[in-house]
Parts: structure tokens; sequence; C-alpha cells
């Protein structure tokens, strides 16, 4: 299918009123144990050597990017946010204002992409994450985790979340795009709102032929 100029248009100009519905994203505790308990699993699983090239997809303030840091990863950051960019740059990190489903990089530029909570602010999932596939490498790594919907915080209900997917949903379009699941995991936890969930996906891309 190809979009006519006036479809292009249409789609633009869509994407430039939800522009706005980008916050920075302020490190807090929560996510930083977070992270770190996640990140020690996809490691385990994917055992990346040292100067791999890792990117993180919606990248914040550096949660993710300082954990590379310190294994020695080649890590590339991107952001919506300009706050977000200019924090992380100021750190040092190579951080660029990028849409997530616009990557400006070449075909298998990465070993891993990594994706905490950014797939559900896309508008259009399946296409974002063709373009991960798109940038990793055959056998490369990914690891998404997104919000699970209707636990108390109503994930939802945020104004910009737009795909708040189930996990069988979820793991259903990663496999789709060219991707073997090869764990599942949910996060479970209590706010003050009451019980809440994120779900964990770690898997890899095909590899040529397979």
């Amino acid at each position: 299918m190809q979009l006519a100029p006036g479809h292009v248009a249409q789609l633009e100009a869509f994407l430039e009123r939800i522009a706005n519905d980008t916050y920075p994203e302020t490190p807090s505790g929560l996510h930083d144990e977070i992270t770190e308990q996640v990140m020690e699993r996809f490691w385990q699983t994917c055992r990346l050597p040292a100067a791999s090239r890792v990117l993180d997809v919606g990248c914040g303030q550096g949660v993710a990017l300082k954990r590379f840091a310190a294994r020695s990863m080649n890590a590339t950051g991107i952001t919506l946010n300009m706050i977000d960019v200019t924090e992380c740059q100021s750190q040092g990190y190579d951080v660029r204002h990028m849409d997530q489903s616009f990557l400006d990089f070449d075909d298998a530029s990465f070993d891993a992409v990594w994706c905490r909570h950014c797939l559900e602010h896309s508008i259009y999932p399946y296409f974002t994450l063709s373009q991960f596939a798109r940038v990793l490498r055959p056998g490369g790594w990914l690891y998404i985790e997104v919000p699970a919907p209707d636990t108390a915080c109503q994930h939802q209900t945020n104004g910009n979340h737009y795909s708040v997917l189930g996990k069988s949903m979820l793991g259903s379009l990663i496999t789709r795009s060219g991707f073997n699941v090869v764990d599942v995991f949910d996060i479970d936890f209590s706010v003050p709102a009451g019980p809440d969930r994120y779900s964990g996906f770690i898997a890899q891309k095909a590899q040529v032929g397979g």
C-alpha cells in the first residue's frame, strides 16, 4: 500500500498534534531498581561482549545508559524530549532527538535494542517493532518492557500511552516482526494506587535463513 500525498499530510499533522504529549523522564528510585533487576536478567540471556552496539530507545535521562557504560557497551540513546536529550548529552552520552518509529540508522547497525517503557508511546507498534528488527543485526537481541493494562494505575488512561497491549498481543507482534521470543515475565509491585505490573520480553532476531 502506498500512501497518497494527502494521507501523508494527514499523518504528519496528527504526529505534530501529539508531539507535545511527551514529558521529561526524570529518574526515580523504583525505575532505577527495576532497571537493575531486569538488565541483569537480560545480560544473563544474551551475554553480549563488551563494546557491543546497543540502542536505548526512550532513554530518558540515562537510567540504562549509565549501566551500559559500566559494562563498556557502545550505547546510543534516542528520545523525543529535548530536556532528556540535553541532560544525557551533558553527562557525556551519545543521545539523539529521534522518533522510535523512524530510526535514522543503517540496517544491522546494532547488536541489541533496549526499549523499556517506550513502545506504549507508539501509535503503530507493529511498524515500530519492524524498525527495531531492521536496525538489529541477524541474531541481535531485543528487550521490551511495557506497563500492563487494567492495573490499579490504569496505564491505558495515560495521555501519551497509545498502545498499552496485553502480553499475548504484544508477544505476537514481536514474533511477526522477525523475532524469536525467548523469555516473557511479569514484574509485580505496589504503588500508592495499588498493585501494578510491567511485562518484560527478551527476544532474538532470527538469523539469516533461519
